[in-house]
């Protein structure tokens, strides 16, 4: 196995004092034309850091699994998992994770061609599920998640050493403009903006409801949208948006009637293996952050 990861912190974060932004060092495309992919979607997805994949799923799919996540929310043995992330002011269902070890149907999915094919493309390897879950904003009610970079914290409080992961996000419902989608900032994947302050222990217990740690502040967020701009992902139902571990990205409250779910998962290459937290006290739960089963996905 040819590791690109290093024992030097590339990416250092949560500083005592803020810094400049980074140049990111690796691509965002490690493979080549030789998948469902074409040279130019690849390129697009190099110099946007996202892709968007209409009619992904088909409709009877859509259903099926909107079913499995109703009933992982549901489900009475789950009520006190810690699996399962709850809106911290009304105690709503806001995120299922490890929903592959929970759904053999979800399971099955995480290894489908349609998906493997891709995340292998875009990683230029074999991949394994570093996180998966289920998310849901249900209407007039669902809060949510500030702008961050997922890579931040994946790499400051599980150790992944470089941005060579790929999260696909699966719409299971329409994604308007006003119930709380996705916003992201295109290219911004080629910026890595380290956030100060210390991670606290255990913090992920809070930060999965609310993000306090980890994120930028309103001054590199301004100077990133700036740059960069803002796009906003508005898929319909079976819709997937594929994009880059370190792309800035958030979403607003959703105040409308209109709930907005979807599955999320996140593929790393197997030649970028979780080390020790760069900068957190321990490693996050097994749940969150696979570290036992990095074999490759079949």
């Amino acid at each position: 196995m040819t590791m690109t990861g290093t024992d030097q912190d590339l990416y250092p974060s949560r500083l005592t004092e803020p810094r400049p932004p980074l140049k990111r060092e690796h691509p965002a495309v490690w493979g080549d034309a030789s998948g469902p992919f074409t040279r130019d979607e690849l390129d697009a997805h190099e110099a946007r850091g996202y892709t968007v994949i209409d009619d992904f799923l088909g409709a009877g799919e859509v259903t099926d699994y909107t079913a499995e996540l109703l009933r992982l929310s549901d489900a009475p043995e789950l009520a006190t998992d810690e699996r399962v992330i709850r809106e911290r002011s009304t105690g709503a269902v806001r995120s299922v994770f490890a929903v592959h070890h929970l759904s053999e149907k979800l399971d099955r999915l995480t290894r489908d061609p349609r998906l493997l094919d891709r995340a292998r493309q875009l990683l230029g390897s074999d991949v394994y599920l570093h996180q998966t879950r289920i998310n849901y904003m249900p209407g007039f009610r669902g809060t949510g998640f500030y702008w961050h970079s997922d890579f931040e914290t994946w790499h400051a409080e599980d150790g992944m050493p470089i941005p060579r992961a790929v999260s696909c996000s699966l719409a299971l419902t329409d994604n308007y403009p006003f119930n709380g989608g996705l916003m992201v900032m295109p290219g911004s994947h080629k910026t890595f903006v380290s956030s100060v302050g210390e991670t606290p222990e255990d913090n992920h217990a809070s930060s999965l409801q609310a993000q306090e740690v980890g994120v930028p502040s309103e001054e590199d967020i301004s100077q990133l949208a700036e740059q960069y701009g803002i796009d906003q992902f508005t898929g319909a139902a079976g819709s997937a948006l594929w994009f880059d571990s370190n792309i800035m990205h958030g979403s607003g409250n959703n105040i409308t009637p209109f709930p907005r779910s979807n599955i999320f998962m996140v593929f790393n290459s197997v030649e970028n293996e979780l080390v020790h937290p760069y900068a957190a006290p321990a490693s996050r739960p097994e749940h969150i952050a696979h570290r036992e089963n990095v074999a490759p996905l079949r």
